[in-house]
């Protein structure tokens, strides 16, 4: 049952079989966590906003086009709820530098704490559409169709996107004397 596709598994749920929705939500709670996490930066609402996301898909499964992969549904879910999330609380954000993904291991925050600190300020300086891109693209590590499709945007929006949001991404950066490669 662990290897069953994701198109199997909303199948059955569709039939029914409300267990195999849980089986979606362990393969895909960390990434969708962490797509949220690098947007709001604050671990409690990254994890509210992944939730509601998998309340809102399961709600919505019925609507799934079997034409596009699961993930990239559910990740657009997520996003849209994000930036859901961000726009209400667009007066009340605080950023938290100290959270760190899940994923990350002591080591790892130990020795890219700065940079990742430094990071995650300017990327909350960036307006919502171009921090999702940069995320999705470079954190998530997710194609241009895929984001694409996740955003519900063309692929040469996306390319735009990217490009504006790695100057302005720059931008931040270089006004607090940080320099990155590339």
């Amino acid at each position: 049952m662990p290897n069953k596709s994701d198109l199997e598994l909303v199948r059955q749920v569709l039939n029914g079989k409300n267990q195999a929705f849980e089986m979606l939500v362990v393969k895909y709670q960390k990434p969708i966590f962490n797509a949220a996490f690098r947007m709001v930066q604050n671990s409690d609402d990254a994890e509210e906003i992944a939730q509601s996301a998998f309340v809102k898909a399961y709600e919505k499964l019925s609507s799934y086009n079997e034409k596009y992969k699961f993930f990239s549904w559910l990740y657009r879910i997520a996003i849209n709820e994000t930036l859901n999330f961000i726009s209400k609380r667009k007066n009340k954000d605080s950023l938290d530098t100290e959270m760190v993904s899940r994923e990350s291991s002591p080591e790892d925050l130990y020795s890219h704490s700065e940079r990742s600190q430094n990071l995650q300020i300017a990327l909350g300086e960036l307006k919502s559409e171009y921090r999702a891109v940069i995320v999705l693209k470079h954190l998530q590590e997710l194609s241009y169709q895929e984001i694409s499709e996740i955003l519900d945007v063309p692929v040469k929006t996306v390319k735009s996107r990217l490009f504006t949001a790695r100057q302005q991404l720059r931008e931040v950066l270089l006004k607090r004397g940080i320099q990155f490669g590339g």
